[in-house]
């Protein structure tokens, strides 16, 4: 079950995604930041376990960013990161954002779910803050992609 996520989720949530920080696939998410951006997250829920969680952070007028789109690695490949994906993308329909893009390493998932390739450069200077704390910055090696959100 998808459902947004609560304050009693939060460590779960950090858990997940800084697993896969830990192995450089994302951006470690401190306890401080979740708990301030706890309304942009998502979780699927199954027998009361967290087993993934996605976020959509509004960037800019008329863009989001879907960000840390985690799944227990056991439960890969059944459909829950997409659902999650596409939950996120129904509420920025319902919010009247126009795009979202993602930076990510999973493209091939990305562009399964409409999402098509984008020149970083095409995005706001603005959505760069959270990649000052990444190591990698400024040569970024993530891939951007985006899709246009039709509206509901």
């Amino acid at each position: 079950m998808i459902r947004k996520a609560k304050l009693a989720d939060v460590k779960a949530i950090q858990a997940l995604v800084n697993q896969y920080a830990e192995s450089g696939q994302m951006l470690p998410r401190s306890l401080n930041e979740l708990y301030e951006g706890l309304r942009d997250f998502h979780v699927y829920e199954l027998r009361n376990e967290l087993i993934g969680v996605c976020a959509l952070h509004i960037s800019w007028d008329g863009l989001a960013e879907i960000r840390s789109l985690a799944v227990k690695k056991d439960s890969m490949k059944n459909g829950i990161g997409s659902s999650l994906v596409k939950r996120c993308l129904d509420e920025a329909g319902e919010l009247q954002v126009t795009r979202v893009f993602v930076l990510t390493y999973q493209d091939a998932f990305f562009r399964k779910l409409g999402f098509t390739d984008i020149d970083k450069k095409e995005l706001p200077h603005k959505i760069w803050t959270d990649c000052l704390n990444c190591v990698k910055f400024p040569n970024c090696d993530e891939s951007a992609l985006v899709i246009t959100v039709p509206r509901p």
